[in-house]
């Protein structure tokens, strides 16, 4: 068994850190720094990887639920 030195884990200081966060600013903030990190997120990848790569990846999608789709009706015996 480890040994309880007196201090906290990882965890409960991130979510000491959360919780005394929100009561500071608020529900507001993290909706508005989410919506920062979304977008610059979303404009790094197109800077580094084109239009192309969300064609692509789109298409992957699209194939995947199309397959998912299948292989529950032949499950179910619709097919």
């Amino acid at each position: 068994m480890p040994e309880n030195k007196g201090g906290m884990t990882v965890s409960e200081a991130g979510r000491k850190g959360g919780e005394t966060t929100s009561e500071r600013y608020g529900h507001e903030f993290y909706e508005e720094i989410g919506k920062k990190g979304g977008q610059k997120g979303g404009q790094t990848t197109f800077k580094r990887y084109g239009p192309q790569f969300y064609e692509e990846i789109g298409r992957k999608g699209g194939h995947k639920v199309r397959d998912l789709i299948n292989e529950a009706k032949r499950a179910r015996g619709e097919m």
